[in-house]
């Protein structure tokens, strides 16, 4: 990453704009112009519907789309066969914008239905990445164009981000050193409400234990199940919880536990996840979880191991960035529901477990108020491991209908109807505006690179939770 004093000559070296050239309101009427466009690539992808390392479609629709509006496509970096950096432009200041575009396994749902019925497949976009990486395309696109019309200067750069859930496809862009020489990060992500807060969340730690025994009749003594290690282990995990660090988030599912109850598996895995608001915390608690599986052996008579899925990073907030942001969102302002809209997102509401405490469905008409030290966030991402190496910032727009959670069927009903791509929308013009504005005003870029360091502290070395490990390409098999 570059020094204070190399960005200042940018500052010295702005553009200006010509009398006739694209202003911010043409590239909000550039997005309205092509956004029936970018509406069928997010539907399309939705109806892929692709997991983590797996989005096949999902990333060619998007090269394909960024090709053809005059991009440079890199392909299959990292060692992720459906990554890529789309590029125009040379030379600083580098500003980036990121799309995701995997699903989430389990949340098939018919779109634009209250009512839950699966349509088959696996998986659905119940955290609306389908919007992700369509709205920071159509947002990329828009900014290109307002570039070759006022002749500014500089690199734009889309990275296409595999396996957001899980599978922390950033971290190995990361680790590769793909963001050393970025200027700033825009991103964004759905929710049930537009902020643009300069928000941190939950560092996150995943990881496979895997419990070797042997097999056969469930009674008989010198049998060692599998799955006897795995309970013990969650059994262990649950008494040390008063023991773990302040606001520490522990998850695990079985995802092998045996076929019949009557023999006694050989092989058993659980998934675990570790979260906290500091990674350093959340590492003390992996390790915890490292102990007991090895004590869960021990007790079991069974053998163990791990494999670590994936690492993230707790975003590291810059309110510089956001401040842009915001003030972007604020001009575009929120969206309002049909009535066929309204009709469908009450009735969605009538599934969520407390109906008691619903957000009226008009705050998705408003902004919400800017908070420059919000309470951290419960989610987690690999955005995390990105806003260490870049200044970074990211919004929030009401993809879902108010009241309802990412990651539900409720979600993936939302996302692929016309509720999803008004939310898309606002999120892709307040990014292109506000790439416009760090492009023009080089000065934020300084102040921005500035707070990044002073928060990122000077002894900060990067050591990604990963490891050296591979992507884990078949992490969702």
């Amino acid at each position: 990453m570059k020094s204070i004093r190399t960005l200042w000559p940018l500052a010295l070296t702005a553009c200006t704009l010509a009398h006739g050239q694209m202003t911010k309101p043409d590239v909000v009427a550039r997005i309205e112009q092509s956004k029936e466009t970018y509406n069928r690539i997010a539907l399309d992808i939705w109806g892929y519907a692709e997991v983590g390392y797996q989005e096949v479609k999902s990333t060619k629709r998007l090269q394909d789309q960024l090709r053809a509006e005059g991009f440079e496509v890199r392909a299959g970096i990292v060692g992720e066969p459906t990554a890529f950096i789309a590029s125009y432009g040379s030379g600083h200041p580098i500003i980036a914008m990121m799309g995701e575009f995997d699903a989430l396994p389990g949340l098939s749902q018919e779109a634009g239905n209250p009512e839950h019925k699966s349509i088959g497949g696996r998986a659905g976009h119940g955290c609306g990445h389908n919007t992700i990486g369509t709205a920071s395309a159509m947002a990329a696109a828009a900014v290109k164009a307002w570039m070759e019309s006022t002749g500014q200067k500089g690199t734009l750069r889309y990275y296409g981000c595999p396996a957001e859930e899980g599978g922390s496809g950033k971290v190995y862009m990361v680790r590769a050193g793909l963001f050393n020489d970025v200027d700033a990060v825009l991103h964004w992500h759905p929710g049930d409400h537009n902020d643009a807060d300069p928000q941190s969340n939950l560092a996150n730690m995943s990881a496979k234990f895997r419990f070797n025994g042997t097999s056969g009749v469930a009674s008989t003594p010198s049998v060692r199940s599998a799955l006897k290690g795995i309970q013990v282990m969650d059994l262990a995990v649950n008494i040390m919880k008063d023991q773990m660090p302040y606001e520490t988030v522990v998850q695990a599912v079985v995802t092998h536990g045996g076929e019949a109850p009557n023999v006694a598996p050989g092989f058993a895995e659980s998934f675990y996840y570790s979260r906290n608001h500091d990674r350093r915390s959340m590492l003390k608690v992996f390790n915890m979880l490292a102990d007991a599986s090895k004590g869960a052996a021990i007790a079991t008579g069974t053998k163990t191991n791990y494999e670590i899925i994936h690492g993230n990073f707790e975003l590291l907030p810059n309110d510089t960035m956001a401040r842009v942001l915001y003030a972007n969102m604020v001009s575009v302002g929120g969206f309002s529901y049909t009535p066929e809209e309204k009709a469908f997102a009450e009735k969605l509401r009538e599934t969520v477990l407390d109906t008691s405490r619903l957000p009226p469905l008009s705050i998705t008409e408003k902004i919400k108020p800017y908070n420059p030290d919000p309470a951290p966030g419960t989610f987690s991402t690999d955005m995390g491991d990105v806003s260490w190496a870049a200044p970074t910032a990211g919004c929030n727009t009401a993809v879902i209908v108010p009241g309802t959670t990412v990651h539900s069927w409720q979600a993936t009903a939302a996302t692929g109807m016309s509720i999803g791509l008004k939310g898309m929308l606002l999120a892709s013009k307040t990014l292109a505006l506000s790439a416009v504005d760090l492009y023009t005003h080089p000065d934020i870029l300084v102040k921005a690179h500035a707070e990044f360091e002073d928060r990122r502290g000077p002894d900060f070395k990067y050591r990604p939770l990963i490891g050296d490990r591979s992507p884990p390409l078949d992490y969702r098999n």
